[in-house]
């Protein structure tokens, strides 16, 4: 790795980026996973990692279903890649560790020994693999691994709470910036009315809860079928709980009827942005958590329909936004009811 960076972009880890030069760690297409931690870096022993939606689907959907070719294919990604980053959604997820090593200058506050959830994604985490991920079948978005991560002065790290299980921290954290960031538009905004589509999954469900905690009176919670339908209804998350694909904007807009303040795309397919905007009265807000969001199309897509409205990309980081989301699965029983058995899957 790189020593001759100033203390600036060593911050942001620009010192482990090998290749192009002069981007940053996340649009890297390779980078330096050497455990080998410098004065303001943070090691980590790697127990899990949360593979984020969008990832997940298309890996699985590529490798027709086949958990043995999903497993070789997260492999040959963080072996080429120094970091796990797909390279058709250009997404990552995060992951669960212990503090194994901290630099003498690291500003994090972690100590050796405490187990922590990364809040920054692992496309611009150093990773290195050990253990061949021999105890994952390749069939889940949670994986049992093994290896090292390296985390830089402004990453972020939660340490984990006592009270949960792992895989509950890990699932709830993975998806913390949505409700966070979903209950900061609606607070500013004034809104009301709210739609969430993809509505049955776990930002969807935690963003359903922040919107009603913020002040919504309104909700509408868009999903897929009627099994998901009948999940989200016995959650009581949502006033009204309609079915569409995301992905058919005329039929989202039949689906949801009058355009809500506020809409939150959470759905980890392709091609949800025009039924968002479409969803979305005049003068509204869309927030796009989908890693699966093309900008493009939402850009163009809203212009082409002449609609008035603001879009926001779901930014991961929100100031206190893993104690939120955490808070809302303890206190909110629908959003338990709809999480738990995705962990349990």
């Amino acid at each position: 790795m790189a020593t001759d960076v100033a203390p600036a972009q060593r911050a942001l880890g620009v010192h482990r980026v090998l290749e192009p030069p002069g981007v940053l760690p996340q649009a890297a297409r390779r980078l330096d996973p050497d455990p080998a931690i410098g004065p303001d870096e943070v090691r980590l022993a790697v127990q899990r990692l949360n593979l984020d939606a969008a990832s997940f689907r298309q890996l699985r959907e590529s490798c027709g279903g086949n958990g043995a070719a999903v497993r070789a294919a997260v492999l040959g990604i963080v072996a080429a890649r120094g970091k796990m980053q797909n390279p058709v959604t250009g997404s990552g997820g995060m992951l669960i560790g212990t503090v194994d090593a901290v630099g003498p200058e690291s500003p994090l506050g972690l100590r050796v020994g405490q187990r922590v959830a990364t809040l920054v994604s692992l496309t611009l985490t150093p990773l290195a693999l050990t253990d061949g991920l021999a105890g994952w079948d390749g069939r889940t978005e949670q994986v049992p691994a093994e290896g090292t991560a390296i985390l830089f002065a402004r990453s972020i790290a939660a340490v984990l709470p006592d009270d949960l299980p792992d895989p509950v921290s890990l699932a709830v954290l993975d998806v913390c910036g949505a409700p966070a960031a979903t209950a900061r538009v609606v607070r500013r905004t004034a809104a009301r009315s709210v739609a969430v589509l993809g509505a049955a999954g776990k930002s969807g469900c935690l963003s359903l809860a922040a919107a009603r905690a913020a002040g919504a009176t309104d909700l509408t919670g868009l999903v897929r079928d009627e099994p998901e339908a009948a999940a989200l209804t016995a959650a009581g998350l949502a006033d009204r709980v309609v079915v569409a694909d995301a992905t058919d904007p005329l039929a989202v807009a039949a689906a949801v009827g009058a355009p809500a303040e506020v809409t939150v795309v959470c759905v980890d397919a392709p091609g949800a942005e025009h039924g968002a905007v479409l969803a979305t009265a005049a003068g509204g807000t869309v927030v796009f958590f989908s890693m699966a969001t093309s900008f493009p199309a939402a850009a163009l897509g809203a212009e082409g329909m002449a609609a008035d409205v603001t879009m926001l990309i779901g930014n991961g980081y929100t100031p206190g936004h893993a104690a939120l989301a955490l808070d809302l699965y303890r206190s909110t029983p629908g959003v338990r009811a709809l999480i738990d058995p995705r962990v349990a899957a």
